[in-house]
C-alpha cells in the first residue's frame, strides 16, 4: 500500500479546489494545525498556507493573517500547484510537529512538515518557522508564496530578492526574511508578494525557513534545520512521555495538553486564552474579539489541569506569573497581557473584512475594565490547588491574597459583569457570588497556614453569609434550582460550575434540578449554550460553549449519572477537528468549530473532565462515591 493510502485509512481528507473555490469549501477555522515555540504561535492550513502569525510574540501584531482576509492579511503557503488535490494532516505521534500530506492527481505525494524550533529554554528561542518538503511518488509542482504583511496587514511589505531567499521590511523596521533551498526564480503574484515554482521528484527535499529580525537570508543550512527538527521532536516526545493520566480517553488529553504547552508565553509562564483574535462565534457575525491575552479566572483550571497531568513546572510557572502580577495597590485584574502588563485598549481594524467577512476585526480587549468578582474566586483556587499539589505560599503571596480576599469580602454584594463579559451593564450573578464564597471559603484555609484566626474565622463567616444568600436569592420563584441573576427565571451555563465548586452536598435538590433546568433551556443534544439572551449589550448569534459541555460532564459525574457524563464527553471530544483541536464554541446542527482558535479553556475543560470521570468509574468499580474532596479539600499539613 502506497503512503498516501495508508494514511487517508487514517483520517478524513481535505479536497482542495480551484482557486476560485476557496470561499465556500471547506477549508475554516477546523482545518488548521498549530506550531508554536513557547513565544508565539502560527496557524498551518491543511492547504500549505500559514494563515495567521504575530512575530515574536503572541500579542504583536501580525505578520500573516489571511485567516482573518485573505487578500490583505498576508500569508505564506507551499502549495501543489495542480489543482484540485486532497490533503491529509497530522501530528507527528508526541510532538508539536505537523505533517501535510498531499495528493496530486497525476503528479504524485508530497509531504510538508512544519514546526518551530523548540527546546522549552526561552532563553534558547530563534523565532524561526521551519518547512520541509519531501516528495515521495511521482514529480509534483508545487507554487511556493510569500507574501507578509506587517502590522496587521496595513500594508504590503518592501520585498527584496537576494542570493539565498527574500528580504522583507516593515514600515516601523520589522524583518522577515524567507530562504529557500535550491535556485529558486522568485516573481511577482501580482498581489503584493512574490511566488516561487518547484518541481520535485521522488525522494527530492527541499526547505524553506522564515526567520524573524534577520538581516539576511543565510544558505539553507546555516539554518540547521535538521538539527532543529530532531531536537524539537526530541523535546517534544520528552516532554509527552511525562504525561501521568491513562485513562481511557489518553489521546484526547494527550494533544490537549500537548496544545496548553503551545498557548504557555514561556518567559512568563502565562497562558493565553487562544493565540487568534477576532475568529467569529457565529458565521458572518459581531462576536469577534482578541483572545491573545491571559485571564485571570483561567488560573484555578489550568493549574488544576496542569498538576493533574503531571506538569508541575507549568502549574508552578503559571501561579508564579499570577503571584508576580497582581498588584495589591491597583486590585485583581481580569485579564494580563502575557509579560504581565496592562491589556491594550480595544480598537477595530477596518482595513480587513474578517473570516469569511465576520466583522468587525479588533485587537485589545475593553472587558479589561469589567467588574467580574468571579476572577477572585478563581485566583484564591489556585492558590489552594498550588499548596495541596506540594508548593509552599510565601509571606509575600499571602499579603497579595489577603488583600484580594478582603476586597471580596467588602465587594461581594455588589452587581458585576460576570463570567461572560456581557456589554449591557451588571447584574447579581450567582455564579459570581458562588466564586466570592469560593474566594472566602478556600481563603479561610489558606488563613490557617499562615496563624491568622481572626481572619480564618471572619472569612468562614463571611463565606457562610454568601451561601446562605445565594440559596435564598438565587433560586427560582418556586425555589427549585438557580438561576443566573437574582430576581431573573432563566438559567446560563456557568451555573454547571456549582456542583463542582462543592457549595452544597452533590445531592442537594437544588443543585440536581439545576443541572437538568440548565440542560432543559440550553441544551442542543450533549451541547451547551452559555446563555439565551439578546440583551448583553453584543447581540447576533453564537454557538454552543464548549466548556460548559465539559462542565456538564463533570457535573454528571458528580451526580453519579457516569454514562450520561460518558456520553456528553465523548460528543465534545469527538467535535474535535482531524488534529484533536478545539475551538471556543461549536455550531450544533453541523457541528463546526467557531470562535478562537484553538482555545485553551475548552482543552482545560476537557483535561479535567476526562480525570473527573475516570476517577468516577473506578470508584464506581471499588464500590466508592466521587465524594466531595476531588482537588478541593481544606489545605492540610501532613
Amino acid at each position: 500500500m502506497d503512503l498516501y493510502s495508508a494514511a487517508r485509512r487514517l483520517g478524513r481528507p481535505f479536497r482542495v479546489g480551484r482557486e476560485g473555490e476557496r470561499e465556500g469549501d471547506e477549508l475554516g477555522i477546523a482545518a488548521h494545525g498549530i506550531i508554536g515555540d513557547g513565544f508565539t504561535a502560527a496557524l498551518v492550513r491543511a492547504d500549505g498556507a500559514i494563515t495567521w502569525l504575530c512575530m515574536p510574540r503572541f500579542d504583536s501584531p501580525s505578520v500573516f493573517a489571511a485567516v482573518l482576509d485573505e487578500e490583505r492579511g498576508g500569508v505564506t503557503s507551499i502549495s501543489p500547484a495542480v489543482r484540485p488535490f486532497e490533503s491529509l494532516q497530522r501530528y507527528d505521534p508526541n510532538t508539536n510537529v505537523l505533517e501535510t500530506l498531499f495528493q496530486v492527481p497525476g503528479q504524485g505525494v508530497v509531504r510538508l512538515i512544519d514546526f518551530m524550533p523548540w527546546t522549552d529554554d526561552p532563553r534558547a528561542s530563534i523565532h524561526e518557522v521551519h518547512r520541509r518538503i519531501d516528495c515521495h511518488e511521482g514529480a509534483v509542482d508545487l507554487d511556493v508564496r510569500f507574501d507578509p504583511r506587517f502590522d496587521y496587514g496595513a500594508a504590503p511589505a518592501d520585498l527584496e530578492v537576494r542570493e539565498h531567499g527574500v528580504l522583507a521590511r516593515g514600515p516601523a523596521g520589522e524583518r522577515l526574511v524567507a530562504a529557500l533551498q535550491g535556485e529558486p526564480s522568485w516573481q511577482p503574484d501580482g498581489r503584493g508578494g512574490l511566488t516561487a515554482r518547484l518541481r520535485l521528484t521522488a525522494g527530492q527535499r527541499r526547505w524553506m525557513v522564515l526567520s524573524w529580525d534577520a538581516e539576511l537570508p543565510e544558505p539553507i543550512l546555516a539554518y540547521r534545520p535538521f538539527e532543529h527538527l530532531r531536537a524539537t521532536r526530541n523535546a517534544w516526545r520528552q516532554w509527552s512521555v511525562r504525561l501521568q493520566y491513562d485513562g481511557p480517553w489518553r489521546h484526547h488529553v494527550l494533544r490537549s495538553a500537548l496544545c496548553l504547552k503551545l498557548l504557555i508565553y514561556a518567559p512568563s509562564g502565562a497562558m493565553v486564552a487562544a493565540p487568534t483574535t477576532s475568529l467569529p462565534e457565529w458565521p458572518g457575525g459581531g462576536r469577534n474579539w482578541d483572545y491573545r491575552f491571559t485571564w485571570a479566572r483561567d488560573a484555578a483550571l489550568a493549574i488544576r489541569a496542569t498538576n493533574l497531568l503531571g506538569y508541575t513546572h507549568e502549574a508552578r510557572d503559571f501561579f508564579h506569573f499570577l503571584r508576580d502580577t497582581i498588584d495589591s495597590r491597583d486590585g485583581l485584574q481580569v485579564m494580563y497581557a502575557v509579560d504581565g502588563k496592562p491589556v491594550p485598549d480595544e480598537r477595530e481594524l477596518g482595513h480587513l473584512r474578517g473570516h469569511l467577512g465576520a466583522r468587525p476585526v479588533r485587537i485589545g480587549n475593553d472587558a479589561r475594565d469589567q467588574l467580574q468578582l468571579d476572577t477572585a474566586g478563581a485566583v484564591v483556587d489556585a492558590a489552594h490547588l498550588h499548596e495541596h499539589f506540594g508548593g509552599n505560599l510565601s509571606l509575600r503571596t499571602w499579603r497579595k491574597l489577603r488583600g484580594i480576599i478582603e476586597m471580596t469580602r467588602a465587594a461581594w454584594r455588589q452587581p458585576d459583569h460576570g463570567i461572560w463579559e456581557p456589554r449591557s451593564g451588571v447584574r447579581h450573578n450567582v455564579h459570581s457570588k458562588a466564586m466570592c464564597w469560593l474566594a472566602l471559603d478556600r481563603g479561610a484555609g489558606i488563613a490557617g497556614l499562615f496563624g491568622s484566626e481572626l481572619l480564618r474565622r471572619g472569612w468562614a463567616e463571611a463565606a457562610a453569609e454568601i451561601r446562605e444568600e445565594i440559596c435564598k436569592s438565587g433560586l427560582d420563584p418556586t425555589g427549585s434550582h438557580f438561576v443566573a441573576a437574582y430576581g431573573e427565571r432563566r438559567t446560563d451555563g456557568a451555573l454547571l460550575m456549582l456542583p463542582l465548586l462543592q457549595i452544597l452536598p452533590d445531592d442537594h435538590p437544588a443543585l440536581l434540578r439545576t443541572v437538568e433546568r440548565t440542560r432543559e433551556e440550553l441544551g442542543s443534544g450533549p451541547f451547551v449554550y452559555r446563555y439565551r439572551s439578546d440583551d448583553d449589550g453584543v447581540g447576533g448569534d453564537e454557538g454552543a460553549f464548549i466548556l460548559c459541555g465539559f462542565w456538564l460532564a463533570e457535573a454528571l459525574a458528580l451526580q453519579g449519572r457516569i454514562e450520561e457524563a460518558q456520553e456528553v464527553f465523548v460528543a465534545h471530544a469527538d467535535a474535535a477537528n482531524h488534529l484533536g483541536l478545539l475551538s471556543e464554541e461549536i455550531d450544533p446542527s453541523s457541528r463546526g468549530l467557531l470562535g478562537n482558535f484553538p482555545q485553551a479553556f475548552s482543552h482545560l475543560g476537557l483535561i479535567n473532565a476526562a480525570f473527573r470521570i475516570d476517577l468516577a468509574l473506578r470508584l464506581r468499580d471499588e464500590g466508592s462515591r466521587l465524594g466531595p474532596h476531588f482537588i478541593r479539600g481544606p489545605v492540610r499539613r501532613p
